[in-house]
């Protein structure tokens, strides 16, 4: 396995010769969680999703799908029988999960269709959420001992599922927005980022937000957007403190030999997932 000019600053690169995935520098200083991003790399399906895809619902055969998530929980750390999935359909849907949803969307049937967030604050849970451009939000309660991760494309960014998430951590595990520890993506960036004036519309419409720092209007009436940056906002304006939030500096549709993108494969493709769990 040949990977080439990988450059990051925020995340670093584990098993690149084997199963490779991707970890956040700033999480991995926090002893009593693990995380990690997959890549496209590593795994054993054909095709169109070759060759790491995490997708139950791409149309890939489900038995090579279940081989990828055993090579990477091998390759990561995790507990095969700990994961449990989202599923998500870009809404701002907060699941509190326990051991009792262990397996639910990988090796249990799907029990709610529309999850974009997971969080728990039980060890042993371990969250599993996915991507392909969209932006991942990691979320880590360093006094309380609790995590979630979200799923935000642009509807869940508009609709602020990070505040969503905050707000549930709140009331089920009394997290202070200050005790809070984040990292956004990797995701496709403003470098790469192209929508309508419809889209772009939908991020203007944003109240107390900096939106000049997210949408950036181009000669050709199209706009540019970051979601990362968007998001950033959303937690810090949410009471996350700035210092608390990493951001990736890896670009999805720019490292697609490396990360799934759909802008890059026009949609032919296979996902990858972000987990994290409680030791």
């Amino acid at each position: 396995m040949i990977i080439l000019n990988f450059n990051s600053k925020t995340n670093s690169l584990n098993n690149k010769d084997t199963i490779p995935y991707l970890t956040y520098n700033s999480l991995s200083e926090i002893n009593f969680i693990k995380h990690a991003f997959s890549t496209r790399l590593g795994g054993v399906s054909k095709g169109i999703y070759s060759s790491m895809n995490m997708g139950f619902n791409r149309g890939d055969d489900p038995e090579n799908v279940t081989k990828n998530y055993k090579l990477f929980c091998k390759s990561a750390g995790f507990e095969f029988k700990s994961l449990v999935a989202s599923a998500q359909d870009h809404n701002t849907f907060v699941r509190v999960v326990t051991s009792a949803d262990r397996g639910v969307g990988i090796y249990k049937p799907r029990d709610i269709q529309s999850v974009d967030a997971l969080t728990t604050n039980e060890k042993d849970v371990t969250l599993v959420t996915y991507y392909a451009d969209c932006t991942p939000l990691f979320f880590v309660d360093i006094k309380n001992k609790a995590i979630a991760i979200a799923h935000a494309g642009w509807r869940g960014t508009v609709a602020k599922i990070g505040a969503k998430v905050i707000e549930t951590m709140g009331k089920n595990f009394g997290t202070n927005p200050s005790d809070l520890v984040c990292a956004i993506g990797p995701a496709i960036s403003k470098c790469c980022y192209e929508v309508d004036k419809a889209c772009a519309d939908n991020f203007l419409a944003l109240k107390n937000l900096d939106t000049c720092k997210f949408v950036k209007e181009k000669f050709n009436g199209k706009y540019m957007i970051d979601l990362l940056e968007a998001n950033r906002q959303i937690l810090i304006n949410n009471g996350v403190k700035e210092k608390n939030i990493t951001v990736s500096d890896l670009c999805t549709n720019c490292n697609n030999s490396l990360l799934w993108s759909h802008r890059a494969t026009k949609g032919k493709r296979g996902v990858m997932c972000a987990m994290m769990c409680i030791k």
